[in-house]
């Protein structure tokens, strides 16, 4: 398996289901930099929440991703290694994935999608708390413009992301120990841990 493909819309707590299996010695982490992080203190105490690469139209990288299904498998790839540059499994999240479940399963059939969802009315919230377009990284202005749009495409990728849950066979995961495992991955660290329900989110792998 050469990627982990993860999907989730804005204010899904996505970002930190990739956090806490990150850190597995299994997982190419030269996507990291410091100008690629962003800490908030939506839970209550500052931490870091956002790191490594994001892909999504307006992003640092797939701007095309909305229209992933009109490049050939060479060229996604190419968009998905270039922040990499190291060895091991690379995770790949962007929020249009969202759409583009069909597709990754078609041309990547060995590679394992993440989907994370909450409701609608709990992402806009928690992404509002989170910073909203004040994030520094990744930037939403470009494609995410304002609230309104924020919110009709949170909607979008929710949907799509509970029709895939529905339509596609696979394991759900209740802690990020239970997804590493699934994924066949080594766990994280022990200071890594995350209970899905405890954070309100519910997560597939396909």
């Amino acid at each position: 398996m050469k990627y982990i493909f993860v999907a989730g819309a804005p204010g899904s707590k996505w970002s930190s289901v990739v956090k806490n299996i990150y850190y597995s010695t299994d997982i190419d982490r030269s996507d990291y930099s410091d100008a690629r992080t962003y800490y908030h203190d939506a839970s209550g105490h500052r931490e870091l929440m956002h790191l490594g690469a994001y892909w999504d139209p307006g992003m640092e990288f797939g701007d095309f991703f909305n229209d992933l299904e009109s490049y050939t498998k060479e060229e996604c790839e190419h968009e998905f290694d270039r922040p990499f540059s190291g060895t091991g499994i690379r995770i790949v999240k962007s929020h249009v994935f969202a759409h583009q479940v069909a597709t990754l399963r078609q041309r990547w059939p060995d590679c394992a999608i993440v989907l994370v969802h909450r409701s609608n009315d709990s992402c806009l919230g928690w992404w509002v708390k989170c910073g909203h377009f004040d994030i520094t990284y990744p930037s939403y202005t470009q494609h995410y413009k304002d609230l309104r749009t924020m919110s009709r495409i949170i909607a979008e990728q929710n949907r799509d992301i509970e029709q895939a849950m529905h339509d596609y066979n696979g394991t759900d995961p209740l802690s990020n120990r239970a997804l590493a495992q699934q994924l066949g991955l080594e766990p994280p660290p022990l200071q890594y841990a995350q209970n899905y329900a405890v954070s309100d989110i519910k997560v597939k792998v396909i």
